[in-house]
């Protein structure tokens, strides 16, 4: 039977990059072996994740989320909920394109990043849960949260990455930390926190190295908890990210791995940010969904201990290759 592709796509993004070479990206997607087609997203609310949805049940064999983090979310909040699950492939073409960053997509070319699936490489990857959303790169709470849904739209597309830095300098002056309850494995923290962070990959706001350890497939978060509201000691903080990611024995910094985490507020009200979005109010419990949507990657050229090598992708690795022998 022969594979169908679907590519999810903002006509928006990129400066309208994916509009101009959509052709060529369908192309790609025929050359890879599926018969493609190609849906452009309107502003009408959940119009990736209800094309994704639509196009899953139709039985679609790939579904490739081609825009911003925001349309690749709405693409896994599409198809995570569901027992039948297509493969994903990403093309990046937002602002700082943290997913793509993870998976070594290339960033610059869109017809490039489609060529990806060429090499025919994939892995199933870890996918969080909060409440019933999902989110595919980063969850947090506090004050530091607003940072990414303060920054308009319109500014993202025009200045990109330093409309975030230009609004993250105004927002420093109002850091406070806020009461927290928070639960994970094994521990619980209680008390004040500027914000605590869920990473599922290693790049949060195009910064790779606040995550060094990341893992995309071993079932669990890592989770940040920022104590320090302090400007100077924040700026401190972030120099040892920039570093070699020496934050993470800071006494100022909770650092652990955990596959769940249930979040309340104590007495100010914790807004909750996925992807970069609005997510809704604490109390909130995530949970890491292990190796939930199997996602293309650039796997020759991403760290080894992102991707754990467990024993049933070895017997996997091992049935193909004595096909490759008959």
């Amino acid at each position: 039977m022969q594979k169908r592709a679907r590519v999810i796509y903002n006509p928006t993004s990129g400066r309208e990059a994916l509009k101009q070479n959509m052709i060529d990206i369908l192309n790609v997607f025929e050359k890879a072996g599926y018969e493609t087609s190609a849906y452009a997203t309107t502003p009408e609310k959940n119009s990736a994740q209800n094309e994704a949805t639509r196009a899953a049940k139709a039985g679609f064999d790939l579904i490739v989320a081609a825009g911003g983090d925001g349309t690749i979310n709405e693409v896994v909040n599409g198809i995570a909920f569901l027992e039948n699950r297509p493969k994903m492939a990403i093309i990046p073409a937002g602002t700082t394109n943290d997913f793509a960053r993870a998976l070594h997509i290339p960033r610059e070319n869109p017809v490039d990043a489609a060529k990806i699936v060429l090499k025919d490489q994939t892995f199933n990857m870890d996918i969080g849960k909060a409440g019933n959303k999902y989110f595919m790169n980063i969850a947090g709470g506090g004050l530091l949260t607003e940072l990414t849904y303060d920054v308009p739209s319109n500014l993202k597309t025009i200045f990109g990455y330093l409309a975030y830095l230009v609004k993250g300098a105004e927002l420093l002056p109002r850091i406070k930390p806020i009461d927290m309850n928070l639960e994970y494995d094994g521990g619980k923290f209680e008390g004040k926190a500027s914000i605590f962070l869920l990473a599922m990959t290693n790049s949060i706001g195009g910064l790779e190295r606040i995550v060094p350890d990341a893992s995309l497939d071993d079932g669990n978060f890592t989770m940040i908890i920022v104590k320090t509201s302090n400007i100077i000691e924040i700026l401190q903080l972030l120099a040892k990210v920039l570093s070699g990611g020496r934050h993470i024995n800071d006494s100022r910094i909770i650092y652990k791995k955990t596959s769940k985490l249930i979040a309340r507020p104590v007495n100010d009200k914790m807004q909750i940010n996925l992807d970069g979005e609005y997510g809704g109010d604490a109390p909130m419990e995530f949970v890491n969904l292990k190796q939930h949507i199997e996602m293309y990657a650039n796997l020759d050229s991403m760290p080894k201990k992102a991707i754990s090598y467990d024993s049933v992708k070895a017997e996997k690795q091992f049935i193909d290759e004595v096909d490759n022998l008959k």
